[in-house]
């Protein structure tokens, strides 16, 4: 008896020396750096050089009370694919974005109601005074309206490019004349991250009414001058950047 309280005694105590050894301790590093944090900001306006406009053609009769002499949609369209060969834009400037119709009939009583085709078009240009030019060749009671639908940069991502560095760049200045104002210096760069990615595009405003309406009077009648006035495309971003402090 006395025998097997020893060898138990004897066990729990070699086990109790033995759990130490397997006890680690973990010691936390903290980091030392001394480090600033600042962010950066940067725009730039660009004025569009892609603008693109939704035209819209329609049947009509050119006598109009007798519903006589249709001008059918495939004139309409040849007249316009010609003006814009003529004013020195590829083929695929134009393309088409809708089709549709419309109920037309001058006495209900008298004779059916006749149906006729409209088609939509985009048409991108680099200068509004192109569409001008373009509308001018076609028959004026044809084109049912002319809106310019959207505007874009061709060089957008480089310029989104350089607006960034200099987000980074104004980062990089802030770091300095703060730290300078304690008599410190900015040392390398620790993170960098991006923000913000902000483009504003403006919808263009007519001065006056949208170009050569199917309100005009003759199709003799001149396609009047360009009164678009746009604000420029505007682009913003954020950098956030943390630099050590030397």
């Amino acid at each position: 008896m006395k025998r097997n309280l020893l060898m138990i005694y004897l066990l729990v105590a070699t086990t109790a020396t033995q759990i130490p050894a397997f006890a680690q301790t973990v010691q936390v590093q903290q980091d030392k750096t001394r480090k600033i944090e600042v962010t950066g900001f940067a725009e730039m306006e660009v004025t569009p050089d892609e603008l693109y406009f939704t035209v819209s053609l329609r049947e009509y009769f050119k006598d109009e009370k007798n519903q006589k002499d249709k001008v059918v949609i495939s004139t309409l369209e040849q007249q316009l694919l010609k003006a814009v060969a003529a004013a020195g834009l590829p083929k695929e400037s134009l393309t088409v974005s809708g089709l549709g119709g419309y109920q037309n009939y001058w006495d209900k009583k008298k004779r059916p109601n006749t149906f006729l085709e409209t088609k939509q078009y985009q048409l991108k240009v680099s200068r509004p005074d192109k569409l001008d030019g373009i509308l001018s060749e076609v028959d004026s009671r044809g084109i049912q309206y002319a809106n310019i639908s959207r505007v874009d940069h061709s060089q957008k991502e480089e310029l989104k490019k350089q607006v960034k560095i200099n987000a980074l760049k104004a980062a990089k200045d802030k770091a300095t004349y703060l730290l300078q104002a304690i008599d410190q210096k900015a040392g390398p760069v620790i993170e960098i991250r991006e923000l913000e990615d902000n483009m504003y595009y403006p919808q263009p405003m007519y001065a006056k009414a949208n170009v050569r309406m199917m309100a005009a009077e003759s199709m003799d009648a001149a396609a009047p001058e360009s009164d678009l006035d746009y604000q420029k495309i505007k682009l913003s971003y954020r950098m956030q950047a943390i630099f050590e402090i030397k």
